[in-house]
């Protein structure tokens, strides 16, 4: 696509409303204009001398459309293991805008999988998705919305997943046990699996309702309905139809687009620059079997659809124009709607509040208060505030009603600037303490050390903590890390 194009009012409408998989969106982005050679060398960087892109034109129920082949140089095992995934993105010299949604693609796919297969996030084990062609498929999507100009790297702090899906897990595991418990505790998310702050949602990529198919199909531990359990985990607050036979929805095609868009809706209203269509491998004999990519230059307040309601997107900005001013340049930082959960508590021990925050927190909140307040009759109580995505409140009021002794939260909206961010290590003594950097327009505003790494360091140096904090903030300030000093080289998208 043209400079001219890549406007800071980009916006991409996914049609998903025939089906979608990782192929077909990657071959409708590309047809949309993005550069098909910055697709393969995003892919190479992750999985070098491995496979090759090829596009070629075909038909689709007399529909022209392109299709992208992910043809294999090196033989490939199909099984591999989130870990492995996650660690060749981390060490892969890619953008960062593509890395993190990358990761945030592959991480709502392993939380699917450990949910299905009552396993562990790290034990998961991929087969089909794990393959090269579907790893080709995640980054080179990520890849190509990047060069249209509609990802952003993380704008926030808004945590999306660790666990969008696995809170609903923690929810249902704790209610059996206590309602003070950690709610993270049910299931093992490895912390440096966490999304990078801002996760993958892009307030400028919405799409429509996502057609997953019927009927059943082989897969690797046998015949399987459909859809298959791992594309209904991912669906989960999403608006989803049967839309005919057959598998229409593979799990990589749903993870990309559950991963990405921020919101489900008819197309809105924009200027309409580029169409891209993807085909599928099947010619289905009702339909066409492509994804539809509409690119273009939004146009008045969008937002008129609805967010889905539980899985962590951040749904696009609706309210604020001096918000969406204040956040539009992209070395600026971002804006964005959020919500905040509120419950007026006067009953709770209050030695479990420290227990109901981290729960929230590992549930997926952005974060979560609490303020002394009296109630009627001069009751004194806690109000508990809680800041989220919108299509986290559902399972963070679940948590709430869990953890707390309330029996009502109140819900409104928000809007949110915050600045980009990113992480560095300072070395204290020999212990790792990383500095969470934050900057505007090309310039630090602050830095600062992460605490929990400071209390692990000082528990380890058999130090006080204020000591390890000195430390740690003075050689940061020493490595250039202080404000109004440009942004290093090389900065992390996670802690």
């Amino acid at each position: 696509m043209s400079d001219p194009e890549r406007g800071e009012d980009v916006c991409v409408w996914l049609d998903v409303s025939a089906g979608v998989s990782g192929d077909m969106l990657l071959g409708a982005l590309v047809d949309a204009g993005a550069s098909l050679e910055v697709v393969q060398s995003a892919v190479d960087a992750v999985i070098p001398q491995t496979v090759r892109l090829v596009a070629h034109e075909t038909v689709r129920a007399g529909m022209r459309a392109l299709k992208v082949d992910v043809e294999l140089l090196a033989a490939d095992q199909h099984h591999r293991h989130w870990s492995e995934i996650r660690d060749r993105l981390r060490e892969a010299d890619l953008a960062e805008v593509v890395r993190e949604n990358s990761h945030a693609v592959f991480e709502r796919l392993a939380v699917a999988e450990a949910r299905v297969h009552g396993t562990s996030v790290d034990d998961v084990h991929f087969h089909e998705v794990g393959a090269w062609d579907s790893i080709a498929d995640v980054v080179g999507t990520c890849a190509a919305l990047a060069d249209l100009g509609v990802l952003v790297a993380g704008g926030g702090e808004v945590e999306v997943p660790r666990t969008d899906l696995a809170a609903a897990v923690d929810v249902e595991l704790a209610a059996a046990v206590a309602p003070a418990v950690n709610l993270a505790a049910a299931v093992d998310v490895d912390p440096a699996a966490e999304v990078a702050p801002g996760g993958a949602r892009s307030h400028r990529v919405t799409a429509s309702r996502i057609s997953l198919g019927s009927g059943s199909v082989r897969a690797a531990h046998g015949r399987v309905p459909v859809p298959v359990p791992a594309v209904l985990e991912l669906c989960r607050g999403w608006d989803v139809t049967s839309g005919g036979d057959g598998e229409l929805a593979t799990p990589t095609g749903v993870a990309l687009v559950t991963a990405i868009a921020a919101e489900q809706s008819p197309m809105p209203a924009m200027t309409v620059r580029s169409i891209g269509i993807g085909a599928g491998t099947k010619e289905q004999p009702d339909r066409a079997n492509v994804v539809r990519v509409v690119v273009g230059q939004q146009v008045g307040v969008q937002g008129s659809g609805t967010a889905p309601d539980a899985d962590g997107v951040t749904a696009p900005l609706t309210s604020s124009v001096a918000a969406t001013a204040w956040g539009a340049g992209a070395e600026s930082g971002r804006s964005e709607r959020l919500q905040v959960l509120e419950a007026n508590v006067d009953d709770l021990d209050p030695r479990l509040w420290p227990t109901v925050i981290d729960g929230l927190l590992d549930a997926g909140a952005a974060d979560a208060w609490t303020t002394p307040i009296t109630m009627k009759r001069g009751r004194p109580a806690q109000l508990l505030s809680v800041l989220a995505a919108p299509s986290l409140v559902a399972t963070l009021i679940d948590v709430v009603f869990a953890s707390t002794s309330t029996i009502g939260v109140r819900v409104r909206d928000v809007t949110r600037c915050a600045l980009d961010r990113g992480w560095a290590d300072v070395d204290v003594s020999g212990q790792r303490v990383g500095i969470k950097v934050a900057h505007r327009e090309g310039r630090i505003v602050n830095a600062a050390a992460e605490f929990r790494d400071v209390e692990a360091a000082a528990a380890t140096l058999n130090l006080p903590v204020r000591e390890v904090l000195d430390a740690a903030e003075a050689a940061g300030a020493a490595a250039g890390l202080a404000r109004g000093n440009g942004i290093p080289k090389g900065l992390r998208a996670t802690p």
